[in-house]
């Protein structure tokens, strides 16, 4: 537990035993901005081995550090210093050799065998550090609003939390991020980081590195070796160093001496969206657990207005004393006055089920069933969805009925299994895999399981060259990973962009293609369809959350080659990509000086639509008008003086300000 710190003069003592600067807090910009340099560095081509994670430090046991009375305490801007001390945390001749330029360096986890990828990573410290028992909903919309902020500048987030509230801040968030494209990994500790003994580094590194190295677009939780999906955690023990559980469900990775994902179990976004933060949440919620003899007036008094939404847990397979007609009468009135109630189960593992008649009571008063959902995602989940004022209450209830981030296993997916490509209780193997099975005369079901994995990536990729969506859906039910990587670091998305197969690239993102895996050239799909001008798959691209990478001194020098190249079907690409087209290169130069150098009348015309200044001088001082004028371009140089006059016009009319 975190102890709350009392006065200034005991922050200042603390900090004081560890070498720490005391500084005022309100006066500590965000490490982010400190390190902007260094984030920038990190999109160079040269440098595509590495990845990026923000750390986001909320407080918990895994920071504390004995003070001198060898208490555990929370210690301000210490933390970073502490692992920088570290060297299995920490790798500082790298950092120094690679950021040499930068005032302050970033971490860099040491280098992990069997990774493709090195973590370089930044610590964001919440002020003040908070005790996990202590934080609320407000906390939960500040972490989701950290998150969107700098949601382009990183391959993956940690957030560092206490284990008493952890679940319901892995629950709250996994339903605020919607359309989540990358990982956010949750983590804490029994014992703190910088003890002898500690289970907080393990969790730490691996943590930094399922967000640096791993497709797992999900809120999980990492502890004691294991990576669950979030919103199906719950904490069972205060002792020990398995402190959490997913009860219904297995977890979606194993750390042991190589790290095992289960993909197929991966929750992806499928819908054709980007990421966005809903940071409204409705607090009039509650969790009632039934017990013998609960009263009438208990009931009553807990469903009292302002009361929107309960989480009932009762017995069992969802059963509760079909006898208390008092009871059921109180909940019948609560949900047709509008309260949602759903419920859940006691029990450790397993789900409701009517099939009693005590739970088709429940069912027959307006209750909703929760299947096998946790507390913490029940109670979460409704808060979530209880505050989408665009939804009326039925929408409402059928939401609370349907699994959105995979938090609850639903009958339908019981009964029918996979869906689509399932027949006779099974999936359909493929004809390819099935014909060379009986050619090589194969019985064994693992020897037809390796050529099925041999064959599937090239089948795929072909199948994706060649738009072929009835294979694609054949395939995909046969459990390929559908961001698996061919030698070069492409995923099927690379491939489509690459070749502008908009109805391929519109297939693969509604699976669950990620639009951020880069390639070994660090290049994403959005770079590649940049690159060959595909402008439907860059509008589709952006449109699911892809963003551009490089920093914008690259991206400046860019639009200049494009201009100078009289390629204005390039500058359009970067428009629709969403870049600024008045960036400069290293000169000061932007695209329009070069356009004006040359002479290319549409690279003009189409950024004097994107209302590139047409005054700015470059480094020798010289404006894009200038450039034109120089070089004899005299149709440019009437076409920038026309643009002028009617910029001033609007201006004077007050279309524009001044």
């Amino acid at each position: 537990m975190i102890r709350t710190m009392s006065t200034t003069s005991e922050l200042d003592e603390i900090s004081a035993s560890y070498d720490v600067p005391v500084v005022d807090p309100a006066t500590v910009p965000k490490v982010l901005y400190g390190h902007r340099a260094s984030l920038d560095s990190l999109v160079d081509p040269e440098w595509s081995h590495e990845s990026r994670v923000l750390v986001l430090y909320t407080g918990g046991t895994i920071g504390m550090m004995r003070n001198e009375r060898g208490r555990l305490v929370p210690i301000p801007h210490a933390m970073e210093t502490n692992i920088r001390r570290y060297p299995h945390m920490h790798d500082e001749d790298y950092a120094v050799k690679r950021f040499a330029n930068n005032f302050t360096q970033p971490l860099v986890l040491p280098e992990c065998q069997g990774e493709r990828r090195r973590v370089v990573y930044w610590v964001y410290e919440y002020d003040p550090l908070l005790d996990s028992s202590n934080m609320t909903m407000d906390d939960w919309i500040r972490v989701a609003k950290d998150i969107r902020e700098v949601y382009e500048l990183f391959d993956g987030f940690v957030v560092l939390h206490g284990t008493d509230t952890l679940s319901y801040t892995a629950a709250a968030l996994s339903f605020m991020l919607e359309n989540l494209g990358k990982p956010v990994v949750i983590t804490g500790s029994q014992i703190p980081l910088f003890e002898t003994r500690s289970d907080g580094r393990d969790n730490f590194i691996s943590s930094l590195i399922m967000a640096g190295s791993y497709s797992i677009p999900e809120v999980a939780v990492f502890f004691n070796n294991k990576l669950y999906r979030g919103n199906r955690t719950t904490k069972v023990s205060t002792g020990s160093l398995q402190a959490f559980d997913s009860p219904n469900m297995s977890p979606l990775a194993t750390a042991g001496i190589a790290i095992h994902v289960d993909y197929r179990s991966v929750y992806r976004p499928t819908s054709l969206e980007k990421f966005k933060v809903f940071d409204r949440l409705n607090r009039n919620v509650g969790l009632l657990r039934i017990f013998p003899s609960i009263s009438a007036e208990t009931v009553r008094a807990f469903l009292q207005p302002p009361m929107a939404g309960v989480v009932i847990q009762t017995y069992g397979a969802g059963n509760m004393p079909s006898n208390r007609k008092d009871i059921m009468e109180e909940l019948r009135k609560a949900t047709e006055r509008g309260v949602i109630i759903v419920n859940i189960t006691q029990c450790m593992h397993g789900a409701v089920d009517a099939i009693y008649e005590t739970g088709q009571a429940l069912v027959d008063s307006g209750v909703l069933a929760g299947m096998d959902m946790t507390p913490e995602a029940a109670l979460t989940k409704l808060s979530y969805v209880l505050a989408k004022t665009s939804w009326d209450l039925v929408t409402k209830r059928r939401m609370m009925a349907k699994n959105l981030r995979g938090e609850m296993t639903c009958l339908a997916q019981q009964e029918e299994g996979l869906g689509a490509g399932e027949e006779g209780g099974g999936v359909r193997e493929l004809d390819v895999v099935a014909s060379i099975s009986r050619a090589l005369q194969l019985t064994s079901a693992d020897d037809v399981d390796h050529v099925k994995d041999l064959l599937l990536p090239a089948i795929f990729f072909a199948a994706v060259v060649n738009v072929d969506l009835t294979r694609l859906e054949e395939i995909y039910q046969n459990g390929v990973e559908i961001n698996m990587q061919d030698s070069s670091g492409w995923t099927g998305l690379h491939m489509a962009a690459n070749e502008g197969l908009t109805e391929a690239a519109t297939w693969l993102l509604q699976h669950g293609a990620s639009v951020h895996i880069r390639d070994k050239m660090a290049r994403t799909p959005l770079s590649l369809a940049i690159e060959n001008d595909h402008h439907q798959v860059i509008s589709l691209l952006i449109k699911t959350g892809a963003h551009l990478i490089e920093a914008p001194l690259r991206l400046g020098e860019a639009l200049v080659t494009a201009a100078a190249a009289d390629n204005p079907r390039r500058l359009l690409s970067y428009q629709l990509a969403g870049a600024d087209l008045s960036l400069q290169d290293p000169c000061g130069r932007s695209a329009l000086h070069a356009a004006c150098t040359v002479g290319s009348e549409e690279c003009v015309k189409v950024l004097l639509s994107a209302s590139v200044p047409t005054d700015e001088p470059d480094r020798t001082e010289l404006t894009p008008l200038m450039c034109a004028q120089i070089n004899d371009h005299l149709n440019i140089t009437d076409l920038l003086e026309q643009h002028t006059k009617t910029q001033e016009q609007r201006v004077n009319n007050g279309l524009l300000p001044g």
